[in-house]
């Protein structure tokens, strides 16, 4: 199974640290976010992964090469500018093949294990499979909910349910009926919900959103300080 770590943000809300270093770039314990998402994927078992780039996309490259140092193959999927998650991973697709494939947001902090998707195989009516944390302070109401069997349903007015990760594996026919370009994730993932084709899991463990400067000192304190 093939990874793709989605990194062609602008990270507008982290300026001014991402006028001059993509958001991937940041540093977290003295390491790279996206350096913490490839020793996890490594680790895990995955070996070929995919990074679509934009934004000082050329610092992501120099930065992370070929993948040889963490004993992966690592391809490129460039994009001019920025075609937020579903146009990206759209984009992306003749580099990750015809089989299901793991997708990991770069501006995150996760500490799942990446080996329990290893070779995820959804069912024939299942065309994507995501990760749900509990909801952090800034999100407090959350995305989606979760029945008892593991489909992901809609939030019902004044629900409250679950966080997507950022992290979900993925079927290239969950894609087939976009048309290139720019959008967004969420309508696809609302597309797959009304029709019961989006399943999910809880993961109680740590994760943040590194989605504010503010956020990162946190975050960069809290890992340090664990280790």
């Amino acid at each position: 199974m093939k990874a793709m770590i989605l990194a062609a943000g602008k990270g507008e809300r982290m300026r001014p640290l991402t006028d001059h270093t993509p958001k991937p770039l940041l540093q977290v314990a003295g390491k790279a976010l996206i350096e913490h998402h490839i020793v996890r994927l490594a680790r895990a078992g995955f070996d070929e992964l995919v990074i679509n780039v934009s934004h000082l996309g050329q610092q992501i490259m120099d930065h992370c090469g070929g993948g040889g140092r963490w004993g992966v193959q690592i391809h490129y999927s460039p994009e001019e500018e920025p075609l937020e998650t579903a146009g990206g991973i759209q984009r992306a697709l003749p580099l990750l093949g015809r089989q299901p494939f793991l997708v990991v947001n770069g501006d995150i902090w996760i500490d799942y294990d990446f080996g329990q998707l290893l070779g995820y195989r959804p069912a024939p009516e299942e065309h994507a499979h995501l990760v749900m944390v509990r909801n952090p302070s800034q999100h407090p109401r959350g995305d989606f909910k979760l029945d008892g069997e593991g489909w992901v349903r809609e939030l019902a007015p004044g629900e409250t349910g679950l966080t997507y990760a950022g992290v979900g594996v993925y079927t290239p026919a969950f894609f087939s009926g976009m048309a290139p370009g720019k959008l967004a994730l969420r309508p696809l993932l609302d597309d797959a919900i009304r029709q019961c084709r989006l399943t999910g899991e809880y993961h109680p463990g740590g994760w943040e959103d590194v989605g504010t400067p503010e956020r990162l000192r946190a975050l960069d304190e809290a890992v340090s300080s664990a280790r």
